[in-house]
């Protein structure tokens, strides 16, 4: 009997490479104001959920001056974003093809802390929404990633214990995130984005390309942390490892169920 019953999947990242769209819609929208948004700026905003990046972006771009609350702010920024996605979906390049892969062999799941209208979305339009069982939205935990409460959520909902689990992270506070819920970790980095050793040695499995992700490699991850992790590619301490991604859900309680 195979050890993993589940496999939950980040999707900032993982399915969809967003990181360089969620900055470019909060850069124009300073500009429509006579505002500069600064890569300091967009770093504030990593790991945030929707209330905490809408309201770093009302105080360091002063819109209050412009009748603009948190509210006002987190709408607007999410319906740009969507039309940018309907423009052009960044998809990661195997990512689609490694989850129809893994449905065949296991119940999936999603831990974004993507708001749900753009979530929902992505997964349309990508063809994946049938093969998740559940999704969970930031917004729907007190505690984003790195804490574990998006994961253990979907768990929850999957009705599947985290030592029965893996996840597929490309962040950091990603693999923080598994780590911290007791699930097995496979680690997908962008390749501009290298995890730091001390967290690629937190993964089981390191892998390169989509192409490599398949049932064994999950299981693999399911048996738990090696002494020395599996890894198909370098880590690299001189570049900065990727956060999780800011943008989190605005739809709290919203989940999906077969």
């Amino acid at each position: 009997m195979t050890r993993v019953q589940a496999v939950v999947f980040d999707m900032d990242g993982v399915l969809i490479d967003s990181e360089d769209l969620w900055k470019q819609v909060r850069v124009e929208f300073a500009a429509r104001l006579a505002r500069r948004w600064s890569d300091e700026d967009q770093a504030a905003t990593m790991g945030c959920n929707t209330a905490g990046w809408s309201r770093i972006m009302v105080e360091r771009l002063s819109l209050r001056e412009h009748g603009l609350d948190e509210a006002a702010v987190a709408h607007m920024v999410i319906d740009r974003l969507r039309e940018k996605y309907r423009r052009h979906l960044p998809a990661r390049d195997g990512a689609a093809a490694a989850v129809r892969r893994l449905a065949a062999r296991y119940p999936l799941a999603l831990a974004s802390g993507s708001p749900g209208a753009v979530g929902e979305y992505v997964l349309e339009a990508m063809g994946l929404a049938p093969l998740f069982a559940v999704c969970a939205w930031g917004d729907e935990v007190e505690h984003g990633k790195p804490a574990p409460d998006l994961y253990l959520l979907a768990l929850a909902r999957l009705g599947v214990a985290a030592q029965h689990a893996v996840g597929i992270e490309d962040s950091g506070n990603g693999v923080r995130s598994l780590h911290a819920a007791g699930m097995g970790i496979v680690a997908a980095p962008h390749p501009l984005y290298p995890l730091r050793p001390e967290v690629a040695a937190l993964a089981a499995v390191c892998i390169g390309h989509f192409d490599e992700l398949d049932a064994a490699v999950v299981e693999k991850a399911g048996f738990g942390w090696p002494e020395s992790p599996i890894r198909s590619v370098p880590v690299d301490a001189s570049r900065p490892e990727r956060p999780a991604h800011a943008g989190t859900s605005d739809a709290a309680g919203r989940h999906r169920s077969r």
